[in-house]
């Protein structure tokens, strides 16, 4: 099976949540186009790649406009196939929200929202659209010896609530206050996270366990306070987090009088430090840490006990001085765990950043010209479920490891750990021109071929 197959079986697994078949086609046209593709990755664009440069792109348009399909549907399959991949007891899934820039004043849910890229001593500002981002950490490295892969199982919309205007009544105000609290980050994360579990039930995995990890923005009161059965959260906390131990003595007391934080805890001496060796940076580094286990945070999780995981800073040598990186302190709702899968966990979370590089960089994800409410939640979902696709079938192809089919590499470059976002598109590419045979037995239009080749010209 090569990258092409891979890439056509997993996307004909969408078929179920397209109402008609016309529409399960394009969609198809468009995962394939979305990923081969020049130039910006306009919907417009996307119709003359495929050869219908001569005709109205308004039925392409339609596909996320009118026709009826959720996101969840086209997602559900691959997270189906992700399951394979864990053969221990749990499933580890990363999440982290992200913003795609815009220039249209009149583009649903778009909005005035903090910049992350501007520097800790001046706040900026963008106009742009924000969306939630599930991945999935895969453990190749326990099977193949690559790094771990984060491959996409949902891209949510989220918006935050609009602001009434300076003119706005008391009423307008309170409801907007009341607003805020339903509709809020975290609580989008609370429900999504509650469609996971109950999708990963329906494929199969109701014997496994699910451990979200995530940044400090979703280390707050909801969603370390989530009641779902065989979820479990790994978050990143400040280091002056007010903690506790639970009261030993008689009463009612919960909360104990003596108080600490993650900080001290790691300059406390009488806390062992405990040694291991995890995978990260390409490669099995032995990482310090230490735990301190059934603890209370009175302003987050209430009652619920919770362990403390404290990672001391890694050191590296730039310039021939040696320096260290921040200490991270991590609060777990998991308690019965493995302390090496937390760990192992958070640091396989850094592969969700690398599928935002990757989709707006690469992919143009949020360069399509549209307005419409569901146009703008679906057609960048479209796209993230694509490059997901790609990103599995190169795992069943060729198990992310680098394979003759790429080529050969240049003398001077460093052999890859694992297969790139551009080093896939470009075989995947070269496939649809050299195996016409295989895009017309696999439903693939001959119109791309003419496309590609009148581009690479």
């Amino acid at each position: 099976m090569n990258l092409l197959q891979a890439f056509i079986l997993i996307v004909n697994m969408w078929r179920p949540a397209f109402c008609k078949l016309e529409a399960f086609y394009r969609a198809r046209e468009h995962a394939v186009a979305a990923l081969c593709s020049f130039g910006h990755h306009t919907i417009t664009s996307i119709a003359i790649f495929l050869g219908r440069d001569r005709k109205k792109p308004s039925a392409d348009y339609k596909l996320y406009s009118w026709c009826k399909w959720k996101v969840e549907k086209i997602f559900n399959p691959l997270l189906g196939l992700c399951l394979h991949f864990f053969e221990e007891d749990y499933i580890i899934i990363g999440a982290d929200d992200t913003k795609l820039k815009k220039t249209g004043k009149k583009i649903a849910f778009a909005s005035w929202q903090r910049d992350p890229m501007s520097p800790p001593f001046h706040v900026n500002f963008i106009w742009a659209l924000r969306f939630l981002q599930f991945s999935v950490l895969m453990p190749l490295y326990k099977r193949t010896g690559v790094p771990c892969r984060a491959v996409p199982i949902r891209f949510i919309e989220a918006h935050a609530p609009k602001r009434p205007g300076k003119k706005a009544s008391e009423e307008q105000k309170k409801d907007y206050r009341e607003l805020q609290k339903k509709y809020n980050l975290s609580c989008l994360f609370v429900k999504e996270v509650r469609n996971i579990r109950e999708a990963i039930d329906r494929e199969g995995g109701q014997d496994k366990k699910l451990l979200m990890v995530c940044d400090g923005s979703f280390c707050n009161q909801t969603c370390m306070g989530m009641n779902i059965d065989r979820v479990y959260l790994t978050a990143r906390c400040r280091k002056d987090a007010k903690l506790c131990r639970p009261f030993q003595g008689e009463g009612r007391k919960i909360y104990d009088d003596k108080k600490f934080t993650p900080e001290e805890v790691r300059q406390d001496d009488s806390i062992v430090w405990h040694k291991k060796a995890f995978f990260y940076g390409g490669e099995w580094r032995e990482i310090r840490y230490k735990e301190v286990n059934k603890i209370l945070w009175s302003s987050g999780a209430k009652r619920r006990l919770l362990r403390l995981v404290v990672i001391a800073p890694l050191p590296y040598v730039r310039r021939g001085k040696r320096n260290y990186r921040q200490p991270a302190y991590l609060l777990s709702t998991d308690i019965e765990g493995s302390i090496e899968l937390l760990l192992q966990a958070y640091l396989d979370r850094v592969q969700i950043e690398y599928n935002h590089r990757e989709e707006k960089s690469i992919l143009g994800i949020g360069e399509a010209q549209v307005r419409n409410e569901r146009s703008v939640s679906q057609q960048p979902a479209l796209c993230v479920a694509a490059y997901s696709a790609l990103l599995l079938a190169s795992i069943l192809a060729y198990e992310d490891k680098p394979h003759p089919d790429f080529g050969e590499e240049p003398l001077w470059r460093p052999q890859p750990k694992h297969n790139s976002c551009r080093a896939l598109i470009g075989l995947l590419r070269i496939s649809l021109l050299e195996h016409p045979e295989k895009i017309i037995e696999l439903g693939i239009p001959p119109p791309i071929i003419t496309a590609i080749l009148r581009k690479a010209a």
